[in-house]
């Protein structure tokens, strides 16, 4: 299983700011990361729904959760504050608040650890789910997962956790994403007071 870092360095931006930081808080026990990328091109995925939606690109906010008691990894890729997309012409009027999000995807995994700079990263499980404020819902990579319990590389039990977990993202976040909007919003405020008030910075760069 591959190890990847939450400051997902590797991506083609460079010096940018990177905050890692516990919460404990009514709506939300766990780990949230917050980038603000700086640099870099706009880089696109087409979906059925939302159809031409931007992952990556200067003034873009990506907020990772790591909710205890969970395996996964949520990342919310936010458009610059107070915009979005003009050609998302779905886009629901109820997501235009300060934080709007271009899409949501979910990693499963196996578990996280730190590493010598002491910034978090993640055993990754193969499957996620992505989906986006349209409504897109999409499992991607299945063909990996059944790949590496094939080959060995996942147990019968591994196996079948990385199966539940994705049914338990899908009723839980996926079943009303509205609902997933308005919590990660509140989590992302708590993020941002934070680091307003001194929370300590990573100047995180490709390696």
């Amino acid at each position: 299983m591959k190890h990847k870092r939450l400051n997902r360095d590797g991506w083609g931006f460079q010096y940018y700011p990177y905050y890692q930081m516990r919460i404990d808080c009514e709506c939300f026990h766990g780990l949230a990361c917050l980038i603000r990328f700086t640099d870099g091109e706009a880089n696109y995925w087409e979906t059925p729904k939302a159809g031409r939606i931007q992952v990556t690109g200067e003034g873009m906010t990506w907020l990772e959760l790591i909710p205890d008691n969970a395996k996964r990894v949520i990342t919310v890729k936010y458009f610059p504050d107070n915009t979005h997309d003009e050609e998302r012409v779905n886009y629901p009027e109820n997501f235009c608040a300060k934080y709007c999000p271009s899409i949501w995807y979910v990693d499963i995994i196996e578990g996280v650890e730190y590493d010598e700079d002491g910034i978090a990263f993640f055993i990754d499980k193969y499957l996620d789910v992505i989906f986006t404020p349209e409504g897109d819902v999409k499992i991607d990579d299945r063909d990996e997962l059944d790949a590496a319990h094939d080959k060995g590389e996942l147990s019968d039990e591994q196996y079948a956790d990385a199966l539940a977990e994705c049914d338990l993202i899908l009723d839980q976040l996926c079943s009303d994403i509205a609902k997933t909007n308005s919590w990660c919003a509140e989590v992302r405020d708590i993020v941002e007071k934070r680091i307003a008030e001194g929370e300590s910075i990573t100047r995180c760069r490709e390696v």
